[in-house]
């Protein structure tokens, strides 16, 4: 049976290779120690023997779509004191953070910035 991913074919060829004794079976992971395990060196041979270029990198798992509309979370009514407690929560001010001292520091904090941005950059 020919491989259905790239990944796929990785996974068998690392299998084969150690159920040929070139790889030490400890240094397998995840599909291919499952495969080194339950199949035979022939299934491996072609699983790992198919033609790569014409594979996606990875299989795409297939999600089950449900025609019933998505359920609401039932609406919780807040009155007098919890409803005033949540509004001074919301426009608490956050605590100033202290300059860095250190290079380290100021890279760190760099770094913070840079993946904030991206993480900004991606919602949108």
């Amino acid at each position: 049976m020919p491989a259905k991913s790239k990944a796929q074919q990785k996974a068998a060829g690392a299998a084969l290779s150690a159920k040929r004794g070139r790889t030490a079976k400890a240094k397998l992971r995840g599909a291919s120690r499952e495969m080194a395990a339950s199949m035979s060196e022939d299934q491996l041979e072609d699983l790992a023997s198919t033609h790569g270029k014409a594979l996606p990198a990875r299989k795409r798992a297939v999600r089950a779509v449900s025609k019933a509309p998505a359920k609401k979370a039932p609406r919780t009514e807040t009155r007098g004191a919890p409803k005033a407690a949540a509004v001074k929560r919301a426009t608490r001010k956050t605590p100033a953070r202290k300059p860095p001292k250190t290079r380290q520091d100021k890279k760190r904090a760099a770094n913070r910035l840079h993946l904030r941005k991206r993480a900004a950059a991606k919602k949108t």
